[in-house]
């Protein structure tokens, strides 16, 4: 059975200490115990159930033991891997990373060749059939940290909704719109927190794992998704700087990058996850 930890908003500043007691108190190791368990931490849906898959059916065969621990949030996974209470995590994309590392001075990498799915960002909405209903004034709820709230802004802009400043990248903010025609109005909610905002806004941009949580899914709900093509979001296993070369480490990305994997997102998600491989 996995271990399942659930860190919420409100408990986050204490799911560091939460985190190191549990995983010290494991009766088949620690995350420094190269003979023990490799354990990684990820957001449940879809990164805990892929490893989940893994788990059962291919990790034992690879002779890897593999632990699983899920936080619902987009920090805690980062700051177990950088003070070594989990070995690895599985939730993130690249943007979203250097972000991390910059601002929290971590050394957190993704693992050569372990980019394994992505999951479309999406927008939604319980009042509106299609993004052109949107009316003036309308409001769009957003992820609030800085790479999902720039990449939810470049879905509007890629849809002809508004018009972001040339050149902003991977930062963008509401700040740097520089034509919004509808005058559309910005609620900045942690990404955990959009799929409960949908009835409060006109429009909500959902990540893909949390929209499943939700039931809802980027390829049959959103009124519009991300492409998978080119797209720069995909999510990888992570490590500690100088973690790479972990026996065990390797052996997971293998597996995560095996065509069994890969048959297992499509068959599962139907396009709402994306193989990356």
């Amino acid at each position: 059975m996995r271990n399942t930890i659930k860190i919420t908003a409100a408990v986050l500043a204490t799911g560091a200490l939460t985190l190191g007691l549990t995983a010290c108190g494991s009766d088949k190791g620690t995350a420094a115990d190269k003979d023990g368990p490799l354990i990684v931490a990820a957001t449940p849906t879809p990164q805990g159930a892929i490893l989940d898959y893994v788990k059962k059916n291919l990790a034992k065969k690879a002779g890897l033991d593999l632990e699983v621990k899920e936080f619902t949030d987009y920090v805690t996974p980062n700051t177990a891997v950088q003070q070594g209470e989990v070995s690895a995590n599985y939730f993130q994309h690249k943007p979203y990373l250097d972000d991390f590392n910059k601002k929290n001075k971590t050394d957190i990498v993704p693992v050569p060749g372990a980019t394994v799915h992505l999951e479309p960002l999406g927008v939604y909405s319980k009042k509106i059939k299609k993004l052109d209903d949107l009316k003036k004034g309308s409001t769009v709820a957003v992820p609030n940290d800085t790479t999902n709230e720039a990449r939810a802004l470049k879905l509007l802009a890629d849809n002809g909704v508004l018009k972001l400043k040339e050149g902003v990248g991977f930062a963008a903010t509401p700040k740097d719109v520089v034509s919004n025609p509808l005058g559309l109005k910005f609620k900045e909610l942690e990404a955990a927190q959009l799929p409960r905002s949908i009835n409060d806004v006109d429009a909500a941009v959902i990540n893909g794992n949390y929209a499943l949580e939700a039931d809802l899914s980027p390829a049959k709900n959103a009124l519009v998704a991300e492409k998978a093509k080119g797209n720069p979001y995909g999510n990888f296993l992570a490590v500690k700087k100088g973690e790479e070369n972990d026996p065990r480490v390797k052996k997971l990305a293998k597996l995560l990058t095996s065509p069994e994997v890969k048959k297992f997102i499509d068959d599962k998600y139907d396009g709402a996850v994306v193989a990356a491989f």
